[in-house]
């Protein structure tokens, strides 16, 4: 998670209950996008401090919520490193959702969907597809799969990590660490842009990233 992140703390003027009390929001901006909830915490407004985003005084109840905010604060932290851990890209979204304990839908990865192909490939065989396509699109796979460890050290990743430079540090990995020929490199890619385009079809990617990718065969 390389992301930038902040934390504002306060309080709904315009949200005010009965007895005058504002509630406590906490927003949180990821990269210039934000998203608020609610703690569900009241408080009179003249014992709010907007500087430190806290309750001022040493009263019962300003220990009591200010505990409260520092462990929320603590847990916002938390799962600020739960996402760099990851190394994946993370929306304001799928952040707070994550804070809160909601149910989210994971983003989805290359490796699956590269795996589903075959897969299918495979039940075609003789049909559709001979031995040695289904042997080269495996192969493919393998190779994906290598380079996603050489490269991020990790085991998969998320289809909006795979941009121009990821395909030209594709390229490169297959000429270099694998000794590939231009021509046998131009196929590996053009079977992982297979499994690009039916992520593009299914809508999973919005940008071709092989749009400025210029290499033919010798």
């Amino acid at each position: 998670m390389k992301t930038n992140l902040t934390v504002h703390i306060f309080t709904r003027t315009d949200r005010a209950n009965k007895a005058g009390l504002l509630p406590i929001y906490v927003r949180i901006t990821i990269d210039g996008k934000r998203s608020e909830f609610t703690t569900k915490k009241y408080i009179d407004p003249k014992k709010w401090d907007q500087r430190t985003m806290r309750v001022k005084g040493n009263s019962e109840e300003a220990r009591t919520l200010n505990s409260y905010l520092d462990v929320l604060q603590n847990k916002i932290t938390q799962t600020q490193i739960h996402f760099q851990f990851l190394d994946t890209p993370v929306t304001v979204d799928q952040f707070v959702a994550t804070l809160l304990g909601r149910k989210t839908e994971r983003e989805r990865t290359i490796i699956p969907i590269f795996e589903d192909h075959n897969q299918r490939m495979h039940a075609l065989l003789h049909v559709e597809y001979s031995p040695g396509t289904y042997e080269r699109y495996q192969t493919s796979l393998k190779h994906t799969q290598d380079f996603i460890r050489y490269q991020y050290h990790q085991e998969d990743i998320a289809l909006s990590r795979i941009d121009h430079a990821f395909i030209a540090d594709y390229d490169f990995y297959l000429r270099t660490v694998r000794s590939c020929s231009n021509n046998t490199t131009v196929k590996y890619l053009k079977n992982f842009k297979k499994i690009i385009r039916i992520c593009m079809a299914n809508g999973w990617i919005e940008k071709d990233p092989f749009l400025h990718y210029k290499v033919k065969s010798m």
